[in-house]
């Protein structure tokens, strides 16, 4: 394996797997250039706080997560969102505005908390009112969210609600961010349903009772877990039940080669490991110098995925401190807003122990595709950007007991239009060298459970390739690549 992030682990977990119960054993070897596993998964602890330096959430709706830590067991430590406050706000000016009871995304289900929330003016209430009589879209290869919303929806709904709820996801421009690659659930509706606003109304009365409560609103929160003591959990039983030196910490790779039978992975210390099958669970771009000399054409394509840049914020308080109630989960700002903050999560009011009795735990977020410059800020002035924000739209006057920022360079890969169409060229190319497997977020998905089924699927894969020609008794070495970033969360929020 190269990279030590959550999809080069989950890849050599299920090789470890696999030839534990089926085949004879082999040596799985993990190379990370860091000096720590885990990639952007960060847990600390300090003064009785819980901080996560990168995602925080599972969307247990996409199961790999949840099996995984089923199958390490530690299902006993996975814990829910709180029952309360399950609701997100929106920044206008200095107020935030609750999401409307019902409100699912890019489109309400409920009419009348809708009509009485000052999110939007009554013009782009009645524009978003038009996607109920507004015929189908023509078919198109792929489209951008921003010409989605704002053909079903209005230039207003995009702006205030399409471009920080789901953009944010992605720290993405809506303009190039592709749909067909992130949310095509929302042109299935339209194909099936003609109504996007009708679509989510069948589909919320469909599931009546079953998961969302009458104050949810906007990210499906009933939906979301985590682990008692934070995702490091995680990579920690991950490594624990790797065999002793399967992981290599401080092993950067300059390259790999193909030889007769298998792979030469070049080290940049100047050493070099044989190999019969290469996982590269790297990001885009540091696969694209790996692969460089291997085969230019698939170099060239994996440097065409960009990537986007993020900070997070950690900020302690006293709850006296806080003049906002914070009875909600977060918030989300639009970047017409013009603010350094792009969101806030509440996290202590989120999941429960993040933070002493008498005390809240602030997230916040800032960079991404739209908003890249205070990714370059000196910590003091990103701060203070930050702590500004906060006193506007929370009241908060005096400073944080203390604060915790962690940068993220070249984190979240950017699903442009046409992602899916790069995504079958990669393939295509990928034939060529049926023992070299990718995993990581940069290909289906960026979240903590979109890397772990990268990785899970690109062992299997790689066992599929190997095992035929080896037989029963087949004991080589499978490896996967370092990786800064692997993944990260599924809602800033």
């Amino acid at each position: 394996m190269v990279g030590g992030g959550i999809a080069g682990l989950a890849a050599a977990y299920r090789l470890q797997e696999r030839h534990s119960s089926e085949l004879a054993p082999c040596e799985v070897m993990l190379l990370e250039a860091g000096s720590r596993p885990g990639g952007v998964i960060g847990t600390t602890c300090r003064d009785g706080f819980i901080l996560e330096s990168g995602p925080d959430t599972l969307f247990t709706d996409k199961p790999w997560a949840v099996d995984l830590i089923r199958r390490l067991d530690l299902s006993d430590r996975i814990i829910g969102t709180s029952e309360i406050h399950r609701r997100t706000f929106v920044a206008m000016g200095k107020t935030l505005h609750p999401l409307p009871e019902g409100f699912t995304l890019l489109a309400p289900t409920r009419i009348w908390p809708f009509l009485r929330s000052g999110l939007l003016t009554w013009r782009g209430k009645a524009r978003m009112a038009l996607d109920l009589v507004l015929p189908r879209g023509q078919p198109s290869p792929d489209e951008s969210l921003a010409s989605f919303v704002r053909r079903r929806l209005g230039a207003e709904a995009l702006e205030r609600l399409a471009q920080p709820m789901i953009g944010g996801i992605y720290s993405a421009d809506p303009e190039r961010l592709s749909l067909q690659a992130t949310f095509p659930q929302f042109l299935q509706m339209e194909a099936q349903h003609r109504s996007l606003i009708l679509a989510l109304r069948r589909k919320r009365l469909s599931a009546s009772g079953k998961t969302r409560t009458k104050s949810d609103s906007g990210p499906r929160y009933s939906l979301f877990a985590t682990l008692d003591n934070g995702l490091q959990a995680l990579v920690d039983a991950l490594v624990r039940r790797l065999p002793a030196g399967t992981v290599r910490l401080g092993c950067p790779v300059a390259g790999i080669a193909r030889r007769e039978k298998g792979w030469t992975i070049r080290l940049k210390d100047g050493t070099n490991i044989e190999a019969d099958g290469v996982i590269l669970a790297v990001p885009a771009f540091q696969t694209a110098v790996l692969t460089h000399d291997l085969d230019g054409d698939l170099a060239r394509e994996l440097e065409a995925i960009p990537y986007a840049s993020s900070v997070t914020i950690s900020l302690a308080y006293r709850k006296d401190a806080i003049p906002h109630p914070l009875d909600g989960f977060g918030f989300v700002v639009p970047a017409c807003e013009g603010r350094t903050i792009i969101a806030c999560s509440f996290s202590s009011v989120k999941f429960a122990n993040r933070a002493p009795a008498g005390h809240a735990l602030l997230r916040t977020f800032a960079g991404g595709a739209l908003q890249p410059e205070p990714f370059e800020w000196d910590d003091e002035r990103l701060l203070t950007a930050v702590r500004h924000d906060l006193k506007e739209l929370l009241g908060i006057e005096t400073a944080p007991l203390w604060s915790h920022l962690v940068r993220h360079p070249q984190s979240m890969p950017q699903y442009h239009v046409g992602h899916l169409a790069r995504l079958a060229t990669l393939e295509r190319q990928l034939r060529r060298w049926p023992t070299l497997k990718l995993a990581g977020n940069a290909y289906r998905g960026v979240g903590v459970p979109d890397a772990i089924r990268s990785g899970e699927a690109a062992a299997d894969a790689l066992l599929a390739e190997l095992t035929p020609a080896q037989g029963e008794g087949y004991a080589g070495t499978m490896l996967t690549e370092p990786s800064g970033a692997c993944a990260a969360g599924d809602s800033l929020l």
